[in-house]
């Protein structure tokens, strides 16, 4: 049977009201589809009720959580913007094996919304999990930050009341949802983000200094590749470093890698076939306004055996 958007809304608001009836409930919202969908769902049901928290962990694109947090006003929901970052800046300190970092910032994320909790009076948190998020951490490919009871963990280990819409859906069907709640498309089209931010395209130990760098460098990517068409488009600074030139003289400086790939569900994907001419801009683009980086390289790995994102 084809997914009904409109009686998935339905259902879900419904399912909303019940559980939370007239208590006061949180939405953690980082600004991805995931999340701004389930906000708008859970404002649906709950109104003034409902509270959007973004959490500015340090870890996010230039201008995010302004952008962001206008968005959510604008449409009428309370939003409250809690500023977290040196928490998670101390918890990845040191860090550099993927599992482990993705841990901490689950530990942080959660730990952050339970204060949150505590302080605003809600009972339950509301969360856009979705059916993909749930099988990665499940197959132990990779923990992603939002699933907990999925794997063991009860939520009111950090004082909380878990629910989680979005849970039996990919995210073509969020996508669908999105526009059954009239978002416009630059909210339910918009590509994919993981919850971690742009922790999770450093490889090797996560600093102020390293994201600094990444956000430039994933502006420039973002920009440069806005009209081509792909399910998900972004930049990744490694762990290695590679000779250059500057000026007549040798430098040893960082390497960006781009990474562009199609794909439906995320659970596969395939490489972008990007243009040599936009590479090109690309590297010329990060190399001159980045100068600490002196390398740029484009990532033709497919899903599998690769994943999408680096860790």
């Amino acid at each position: 049977m084809a997914f009904n958007a409109q009686n998935f809304v339905t259902e879900k608001t419904r399912e909303i009201k019940s559980q939370v009836g007239n208590d006061t409930a949180l939405c953690a919202t980082s600004g991805g589809v995931d999340s701004m969908v389930c906000a708008f769902l859970a404002h649906r049901a709950l109104g003034r009720n409902l509270i959007a928290v973004f959490i500015d962990d340090g870890l996010m694109r230039e201008g995010e959580p302004k952008k962001v947090t206008s968005l959510l006003r604008s449409r009428g929901i309370r939003t409250v913007l809690v500023r977290a970052s040196n928490g998670f800046f101390r918890a990845l300190k040191g860090k550099e094996d993927p599992e482990d970092m993705r841990k901490a910032f689950r530990d942080t994320f959660y730990e952050t919304l339970g204060k949150a909790v505590r302080k605003y009076g809600a009972k339950y948190l509301i969360q856009g999990t979705i059916a993909a998020d749930v099988i990665e951490t499940k197959g132990k490919i990779k923990s992603q930050h939002n699933v907990l009871a999925q794997i063991g963990i009860n939520p009111r280990r950090y004082g909380l009341n878990v629910i989680e819409p979005l849970a039996t859906l990919f995210k073509p069907d969020v996508r669908k949802v999105g526009k059954a709640l009239r978002l416009p498309s630059t909210i339910h089209q918009r590509m994919p983000f993981p919850g971690p931010g742009l922790a999770t395209r450093v490889v090797g130990e996560v600093t102020p200094a390293k994201v600094r760098l990444l956000r430039k460098a994933t502006s420039i990517v973002e920009r440069e590749m806005r009209n081509i068409k792909a399910f998900q488009t972004f930049a990744v600074l490694l762990d290695d470093r590679a000779t250059g030139v500057r000026k007549g003289k040798r430098s040893f400086g960082n390497i960006i890698v781009v990474r562009s790939v199609q794909s439906k569900n995320a659970m596969t994907a395939s490489p972008t076939r990007v243009p040599y001419a936009v590479l090109e801009r690309i590297q010329k683009k990060i190399t001159s306004q980045i100068p600490a980086v002196t390398k740029v390289l484009y990532d033709i790995s497919p899903k599998p055996p690769s994943t999408i994102e680096y860790i």
